[in-house]
């Protein structure tokens, strides 16, 4: 998983070394989402990298009854992750990414129970593992790991350290 992790992390420092103007403009999370998909996805060759991506193959991704997580469309059925790398044909979900502006403010509750949701083991579209990224102008402010449908502490704080060896991440 640190190699995945590690991908993160060289695709920030890409993103940051190109896309200062998103963060000096305050423009909306899908375009800094998009734009650091852009970036991760030189990272994961042979893997795809789709922003939003709410299918398995024909199959629509939905939350098993009685999910605790709200959903993101009208009907409160599908989920649809921020950035997703995974091949699409088949069931083999590597890495879901929540990504926030730090200029957001409300509260981080619905992307940790999403990613909570889209690591769970016994959800029949499991990603392998999730990440929680809020990003400021110059650095990630905050930065979860995800493994089994629970954030992972050891992993959250080895992740931690590595942003903070390439000044990525937040001064503590």
């Amino acid at each position: 998983m640190q190699t995945e992790l590690n991908k993160v992390v060289e695709a920030l420092r890409e993103f940051y070394a190109h896309e200062t103007f998103l963060f000096e403009k305050d423009v909306g999370e899908h375009a800094v989402t998009h734009r650091f998909a852009v970036y991760l996805e030189k990272q994961f060759p042979g893997w795809s990298v789709d922003c939003n991506y709410d299918r398995l193959g024909e199959r629509t991704l939905h939350l098993p009854h009685g999910t605790i997580i709200s959903t993101d469309d009208h009907l409160g059925k599908s989920i649809y992750p921020d950035v997703a790398v995974h091949q699409r044909e088949i069931p083999n979900n590597l890495l879901v990414i929540e990504l926030r502006n730090a200029s957001n403010h409300t509260s981080l509750d619905h992307d940790q129970h999403k990613l909570r949701a889209l690591t769970d083991p016994h959800v029949w579209f499991a990603y392998w593992l999730g990440v929680l990224l809020v990003l400021a102008g110059r650095n990630v402010t905050v930065s979860e790991v995800y493994v089994g449908g629970v954030l992972d502490p050891a992993l959250t704080a080895w992740f931690a350290g590595r942003l903070q060896e390439t000044e990525l991440g937040a001064p503590q």
